[in-house]
């Protein structure tokens, strides 16, 4: 769907809902015209030190806005409606206030700024794809911070995931505050 031009989008993309511990965080990016920003691109398919080289980039170049929800609110509200009150958070963040926001995925959400949802976003529109940098490295580093609060977990390996390493720590030391209950796999360690 083309937009007029110079209409003002923000890309958005989150990080950390299939994760099993841990927050939802989105980000929503206004990137300017013409912005150069060497092998932007799908968060997942870049090196951790490639993700960190183009956060810095993009928070020193672009309008950025970050939305987190914790895993308690994951758990009371449901996985998709956690995620829309963290793209909510982050487009309220952003500094500058965008006509049309576009986002990665296809889930229905409830905006009060015109949308598009587009299936592999993060692979096709470049404001989107800086969103999802911008969301992955700020919660990759939220679960680092929780790594030294809760060494036993080691999640500044898995972040949350629920690796075999993670399920071996689960089994046997219980669960911690930072785990959703609400997932089928977690309630199996309380």
């Amino acid at each position: 769907m083309p937009l007029p031009k110079g209409v003002i989008i923000a890309g958005l993309d989150e990080a950390g809902r299939g994760p099993w511990a841990g927050p939802v965080v989105a980000a929503a990016v206004i990137l300017p015209p013409r912005i150069h920003l060497p092998n932007l691109g799908d968060s997942k398919k870049l090196s951790s030190t490639q993700r960190e080289q183009l956060y810095e980039k993009i928070i020193q170049k672009a309008h950025f806005g970050i939305g987190k929800v914790s895993n308690k609110e994951v758990d009371r509200l449901g996985l998709i409606k956690a995620t829309n009150k963290a793209f909510a958070r982050a487009v309220k963040a952003l500094p500058v206030k965008p006509e049309h926001l576009l986002i990665d995925g296809r889930d229905r959400f409830t905006f009060s700024i015109p949308f598009t949802s587009i299936i592999r976003g993060d692979q096709k529109i470049r404001a989107i794809m800086a969103a999802s940098i911008i969301a992955k490295v700020t919660r990759d580093r939220i679960m680092i911070k929780y790594a030294q609060q809760y060494p036993k977990y080691q999640f500044q390996r898995h972040k949350g995931y629920g690796t075999k390493h993670h399920q071996k720590a689960l089994k046997k030391n219980g669960i911690t505050p930072l785990h959703r209950k609400s997932y089928l796999p977690v309630q199996n360690y309380l």
